[in-house]
């Protein structure tokens, strides 16, 4: 593993997407995202995505250049169209205008359709949790790679969901969780590690475990457990979360579900993804924004004071491990694997844009 420094990984993000024509806004914007998720430590949904971006691209999947279109702007949500554009700059966009009208409104809604993969989904939860608001986000997916409860082909991917929620005192409260097992990216990780898959993370034709990392990745298609693993361990639950989230994101917004069309059952060019954008003001709710912040604290504060098992690992709240892994990468760097970085090397020469990392 090596290590770079976060605002290096960040030039060459947008080396990478100058050669593929964004403004320097939107390249700021996107490499501003995809950074963000590796400071956390969410290694499968930062700068690793680059390559497969790539990929998408050279397939005429994806075109990385599209402007978003707000097509509809209604007092308390907005529907915006990415256009077969990655999904970072609709997703900020109708997340920001959420945020806006929830400060009107209370609560602001925002839905995006035509979309392709936007990152991690805590990122943007995050962006109305940093205005003193509570956020939600949540998005359909690219590929069908969760094998639902009792059945052995797969039907939809990680389907993620992220709530992030201000307190005063406490860094705020941030969930961010795919509802499978692990996230697709994970298999990639271990892939490029070269490491074997603890069990119940994938599965092979005839529904049984696998550990080989490159077979669960290179598998067409996948076939990964929903969150729980099997129905003992409550995977019912995981398949159920799931499919709220493609109703909300997906269904509500006509896209299409694990990149297939509903009515039809069959795959197309473009990837047609949907994601839902949620922002509430407290101030709407409580009498004073102190009081529910102050009210947050003490929830936190309660959590962090139970008893644990192991006098060396405290009991944690959503959003520290994040907290922990972006203190340690901004002082140490963003690891990078060997094969990471010959993806990357790949990628820039693929897309035109100059290699920034060394040899």
């Amino acid at each position: 593993m090596r290590r770079f420094p976060a605002d290096l990984l960040r030039r060459q993000i947008e080396s990478v997407l100058a050669a593929w024509g964004l403004p320097e806004d939107r390249q700021r914007l996107m490499s501003g995202l995809m950074i963000e998720a590796d400071l956390r430590g969410i290694d499968s949904h930062g700068i690793g995505m680059l390559p497969h971006y790539e990929t998408r691209r050279l397939e005429g999947k994806v075109f990385p250049d599209a402007e978003p279109v707000v097509e509809t702007d209604a007092p308390a949500f907005c529907i915006v169209d990415a256009g077969h554009g990655l999904g970072h700059a609709s997703g900020a966009r109708a997340m920001g205008m959420a945020i806006d009208k929830a400060k009107v409104m209370g609560v602001g809604l925002g839905l995006t359709k035509r979309s392709n993969h936007y990152g991690a989904a805590g990122v943007y939860a995050t962006m109305a949790a940093d205005q003193g608001l509570i956020g939600m986000s949540m998005t359909g997916t690219s590929q069908r790679s969760i094998v639902p409860t009792f059945a052995k082909e797969p039907m939809y991917s990680t389907n993620p969901i992220a709530c992030a929620v201000p307190a005063g005192e406490r860094p705020p409260f941030v969930l961010d969780m795919a509802t499978s097992t692990v996230a697709i990216g994970k298999l990639d990780i271990y892939r490029r590690l070269g490491k074997p898959l603890p069990d119940g993370w994938a599965l092979d034709e005839a529904g049984q475990n696998r550990t080989d990392a490159q077979a669960a990745f290179d598998a067409r298609p996948r076939r990964m457990t929903p969150l729980g693993g099997d129905r003992e361990r409550g995977s019912h639950k995981g398949y159920g979360l799931a499919i709220m989230v493609d109703i909300l994101s997906s269904v509500l917004t006509g896209s299409w579900f694990g990149a297939h069309d509903l009515k039809t059952g069959k795959p197309g060019k473009h990837h047609m993804i949907g994601s839902f954008f949620l922002a509430i003001d407290p101030d709407f709710f409580r009498d004073e924004r102190v009081d529910f912040e102050a009210d947050m604290d003490a929830l936190i504060d309660t959590l962090k004071a139970t008893p644990p098992t192991d006098p060396e690992q405290p009991v944690l709240v959503a959003g520290e491990p994040e907290r922990i892994a972006r203190a340690e990468r901004e002082r140490e760097g963003v690891p990078i694997s060997d094969t990471l970085f010959e993806e990357l090397r790949r990628a820039s020469e693929t897309s035109g844009g100059a290699f920034l990392l060394g040899n």
